[in-house]
């Protein structure tokens, strides 16, 4: 069975056609990935694809959607589109769908990828719980939170807004990022600190500390000479947004009792699976005063699957219309 499968985030939205064998296994095409930028609506977006495939698709589609999914109308996070879902059908020409929260696909994805997919960050260098709870997080144009259940070959996905919790500082630094994000906003959610445009505020706030000037520049470009380690200013915001990243994943384990294993995943935390073992992710994550000995038990992984919001929006399609 043939079906398109669709990850929309604030900034890209990826198609690729899925074939899911009678055995259950779950093969992806290439995909292709969208600005949300330059089209109007999702359904352009969909023409567009469907241009791009000599002018038909498979009359099923499966989408991982950045927002909450309840409702009869679904508003992105991050992005102006909306969708209808009572109207999918009609609007795209297809028999049948599913739509999921972006994380939600996720953790469907981590619960489906083989061992080799993944990456060991700290903890037990373990395997993932097959009988138990794991937490699944990753950072992007926003911050995504999910947890999956596992019983022997049974799973369940459970999306959250977890990105949206408070953020908690945790020395002088974080407390002077804090007070430079509420002069912009009320309530500084931990989405503020740990997604891929917070590190201009990370980075503007450790330039104030030392009295530099800076320029007027998106993320894009701190995060280049970060990676490229061009600059120590932007090395050690990556640093920084590191600690606090590794602080978070402790949270959201403790919160959603994520015992079995986190997961870090999204495609910036993809992009730094060579950083965050060098950087103090490992010790933030176990620094939880007198649970320090629980958090050192639990396998802290980052999937490297390319696509995981792909493969895990047809994996919820096959759980859904088995």
């Amino acid at each position: 069975m043939d079906l398109v499968t669709v990850d929309i985030g604030g900034t890209h939205a990826r198609f690729a056609i899925a074939t899911i064998q009678a055995d259950g296994t779950i093969d992806l095409g290439e995909p292709e990935t969208l600005h949300t930028d330059d089209h109007a609506s999702f359904q352009t977006a969909w023409e567009d694809f469907r241009g791009r495939n000599g002018g038909s698709l498979p009359p099923r589609v499966a989408m991982a959607i950045a927002g909450p999914v309840g409702g009869e109308v679904i508003r992105f996070t991050n992005n102006p589109w909306i969708i209808r879902p009572a109207l999918v059908k009609q609007k795209l020409g297809v028999e049948a769908q599913t739509i999921v929260n972006d994380f939600e696909a996720v953790a469907h994805a981590v619960a489906r990828a083989p061992e080799d997919q993944f990456i060991h960050l700290t903890g037990p260098d373990q395997p993932l719980t097959e009988d138990g709870t794991i937490s699944v997080l990753g950072p992007g144009t926003g911050l995504g939170v999910a947890h999956l259940w596992r019983s022997g070959n049974d799973y369940r996905v459970q999306a959250t807004e977890g990105g949206h919790i408070d953020f908690a500082p945790l020395d002088s630094i974080e407390d002077a990022i804090l007070a430079r994000l509420r002069k912009r906003h009320n309530r500084v959610s931990i989405e503020r600190v740990v997604s891929g445009p917070a590190i201009v505020d990370i980075y503007q706030t450790l330039a104030a500390m030392e009295n530099r000037k800076t320029r007027d520049e998106d993320d894009i470009a701190i995060w280049t000479r970060a990676m490229q380690d061009e600059e120590s200013l932007a090395a050690a915001a990556l640093d920084r947004f590191c600690l606090s990243l590794g602080s978070v994943a402790g949270d959201i384990a403790l919160v959603q009792g994520g015992f079995g294993g986190v997961v870090i995943a999204g495609g910036l935390g993809y992009r730094l699976r060579n950083q965050l073992p060098k950087s103090g992710f490992a010790q933030r994550f176990r620094a939880k005063g007198r649970f320090a000995e629980l958090m050192a038990t639990i396998p802290v992984k980052l999937i490297t699957h390319p696509q995981p919001g792909l493969f895990g929006a047809a994996a919820a399609f096959a759980r859904e219309h088995a």
